[in-house]
């Protein structure tokens, strides 16, 4: 495998191994370009994860030290822990259930179409459906994804089957097993699904599509492609002309190295791409790196979201095949006759027992509780995703007291639903309660959200400078050889999950630097 020296100032430095920094790696060794991935987790492949949902949680979470405030219920509920996703090669991409949607069409210029709606920061996408289209069929092709390019959906397992005789009864008429990441049958040396479940574990199989044990290898088979783990990237260097030249990081032991680079793409996440830049601040940049308009940190997103689940008199067994086994797209539309704009998605859940008992809150612990979690074998579920409105005051920040244990700041999470999000969540869990109720469900739980893999925002892409933090091709409008390359760049969320529409992005964005290196633009 490759292996480039720390003074080398010729590669391209993605910091972060996940959907978007993963996939930039590759396409970038692809290209010819020498790049070194710094990842701070470590490395598994499908062999090493465990069907055993705490044990997995320490294995590959990211559980370094983390803030919450704001009204929502992870701030009361689970206050160190905003985001449920992973430290590792492939990052979020072990974790993931495998859903891959498309945006629609109007969700690239939700401000157009929604108009001003009080409180929430809405600016329209700088790109649109049409310049898209070829990227998502990339993406699709890459990923292996059902229902596109003449790929045969799975079949569905129990929990899909209440959910499809519920939708049906509903009246919905977009609905199926689902657009997943999954191999239904071998595909790319990749075998199919077996069904085994715990997919939010890591898929012993390797039939879910990850950047860590897809992606990657690709582009390390170049020679182009170096990663290194246990690389915690502390701070963004630049230069006297304001152009980055290195990233500072430690290692497994602590010891501290800088990495020379000729361009440096963030793929952190939305919680640590912004925490990156705004301790990477200087005297030419004193409100952090890349953060002229002060829209660094601004504008989190994690999608509306929240759960139901419901009991039936005889066993459904749920937790039985892929974790997220179907979608019903109807309410995904955006219809303001609703009493709210945007619209959700209608994804089949089941969580393993150990997350089950810590999230699904039934509105009480007690006798309420524990005749819920007796009758798991009995229940069905589903998981509500939705397009939250994007405010400013929702943010990631550095802690004022707490540092890490490399003396770096750490972050805080802000988060408050807006008006829209309560409206459209109300209308959701209405429509899923009924759904259930349709087939016979004896009980059904309401269950707020908890926390999600679904990080947005916080470094978005604008039209204009003032507006946000990087141009329509994820390039940072202050630093040219600057580029952020994950979800943080989302300008609003969209109803649908964000994975397929990062990795497309990271593949948009490789060509764009591709030439940019080329003309020697940057």
């Amino acid at each position: 495998m490759a292996k480039f020296s720390k003074s080398d100032n010729s590669v391209a430095v993605i910091i972060g191994s996940g959907a978007g920094g993963g996939v930039l790696g590759m396409e970038l060794a692809l290209k010819g370009i020498k790049t070194v991935i710094l990842e701070a987790g470590g490395r598994h492949n499908p062999q090493d994860f465990v069907n055993d949902e705490w044990a997995s949680f320490g294995q590959i979470s990211w559980l370094d030290k983390r803030t919450t405030s704001g009204d929502w219920r992870v701030a009361r509920d689970f206050s160190g822990l905003p985001s449920w996703i992973v430290k590792a090669v492939g990052g979020s991409t072990l974790h993931w259930a495998g859903a891959s949607l498309r945006f629609q069409p109007h969700e690239w210029k939700v401000k157009t179409e929604y108009g001003n709606i009080k409180g929430a920061s809405l600016e329209d996408w700088p790109i649109d459906h049409k310049e898209m289209d070829k990227w998502y069929t990339k993406a699709e092709n890459h990923m292996g994804t059902l229902g596109t390019g003449g790929r045969e959906r799975l079949p569905g397992n129990n929990n899909y089957k209440v959910f499809e005789a519920g939708a049906k009864r509903m009246g919905y008429k977009d609905f199926h097993t689902g657009n997943m990441s999954i191999n239904s049958k071998p595909y790319d040396g990749r075998i199919a699904c077996q069904q085994i479940g715990f997919c939010f574990q890591g898929c012993k199989s390797g039939a879910k599509w990850s950047s860590g044990y897809v992606s990657i290898p690709k582009g390390e088979a170049t020679g182009k492609l170096e990663v290194r783990t246990h690389a915690q990237v502390l701070k963004i260097e630049h230069g006297k002309d304001g152009k980055v030249n290195g990233v500072v990081y430690a290692d497994k032991k602590g010891t501290i190295h800088k990495q020379r680079a000729r361009i440096v793409c963030v793929a952190g996440n939305s919680i640590e791409s912004p925490r990156l830049l705004l301790n990477s601040e200087s005297n030419m940049f004193k409100n952090g790196l890349a953060n002229s308009s002060g829209q660094v940190g601004r504008n989190y997103m994690r999608h509306m979201t929240a759960s139901t689940y419901a009991i039936f008199e005889r066993p459904v067994y749920f937790y039985r095949g892929t974790t997220m086994a179907g979608i019903v797209t109807d309410e995904s539309r955006n219809d303001p006759s609703r009493g709210f704009v945007g619209g959700y998605e209608l994804e089949t859940l089941a969580l393993g027992l150990p997350f089950m008992a810590a999230f699904l809150d039934p509105g009480q612990w007690g006798r309420e509780f524990t005749a819920s979690m007796d009758q798991y074998d009995h229940m069905a579920g589903l998981w509500i995703v939705g397009e939250d409105m994007p405010q400013a005051s929702n943010r990631v920040t550095l802690h004022k007291k707490f540092k890490d244990k490399f003396g770096m700041p750490t972050p805080n999470v802000h988060f408050s639903d807006h008006e829209n999000d309560i409206k459209m969540r109300n209308h959701a869990w209405k429509q899923s309660t009924a759904l259930y109720e349709s087939v016979g469900a004896t009980k059904v739980i309401q269950t707020p959200p908890y926390p999600s893999t679904h990080n947005l925002g916080t470094n978005r892409m604008s039209a204009k400078a003032r507006d946000g933090v990087v141009n329509k091709h994820g390039q940072s409008w202050d630093v040219k050889n600057l580029f952020i390359s994950d979800g943080s760049q989302f300008t609003t969320g969209a109803a649908e999950n964000p994975t397929l529409t990062i990795v497309a992005l990271a593949m948009r964005q490789a060509e764009y630097i591709a030439k940019q290196m080329s003309s020697k633009a940057i």
